[in-house]
C-alpha cells in the first residue's frame, strides 16, 4: 500500500462519513419525532429503528463506494439510493397503515420495540434490494 492509496482511503472514508451523517440528518427530518431525544429518553423502539436505518444507509454507501470508480459517482449513487429508500419506506408504511391497520411510525414513537424493529427491517431489506442493482 503506497501513500496515494492511504490518502485515497482517508478521503473516501471522510467523505463517506460526512455523507452518511448528512443522509441520516435528512432522514430524521422525515420522522414525526426527534430521533436523538427519543434515544436519550430510552425509547428502544426508536433506537432499534435508528440503528437499522444507519446500517442500511452504511451498507448502501459501502456498496456504492466499492462499485464506483470515482468519488463523485459513489456520492451520487448513494444519494439516489437514499431517495429511492425514502420513497420505498413511505409507500410501504402507507400500504401497511391503509391495508394492515399498522402505523409503524406511531408505534415506534410510543416505544413498541416490535414496531421499531419492523420499520428498521424495511430499511435493511430496501438496502439489500437497491444494492443488488449496483
Amino acid at each position: 500500500m503506497d501513500f496515494d492509496m492511504i490518502l485515497r482511503v482517508l478521503l473516501w472514508t471522510a467523505v463517506g462519513g460526512l455523507l452518511l451523517f448528512v443522509l441520516m440528518f435528512v432522514d430524521s427530518l422525515f420522522t414525526k419525532y426527534n430521533d436523538l431525544e427519543e434515544v436519550k429518553a430510552g425509547n428502544m423502539a426508536v433506537t432499534t429503528r435508528l440503528i437499522l436505518k444507519l446500517f442500511a444507509q452504511g451498507y448502501i454507501l459501502s456498496v456504492s463506494i466499492s462499485t464506483s470508480y470515482h468519488l463523485l459517482e459513489a456520492i451520487v449513487v448513494s444519494v439516489v439510493s437514499f431517495i429511492i429508500l425514502l420513497a420505498l419506506e413511505a409507500l410501504t408504511e402507507l400500504m401497511l397503515r391503509n391495508f394492515g391497520k399498522l402505523n409503524l411510525d406511531k408505534g415506534t414513537r410510543e416505544g413498541k420495540t416490535g414496531y421499531g424493529l419492523f420499520a428498521g427491517s424495511l430499511h435493511v431489506v430496501g438496502a439489500l434490494i437497491i444494492t443488488a442493482c449496483l
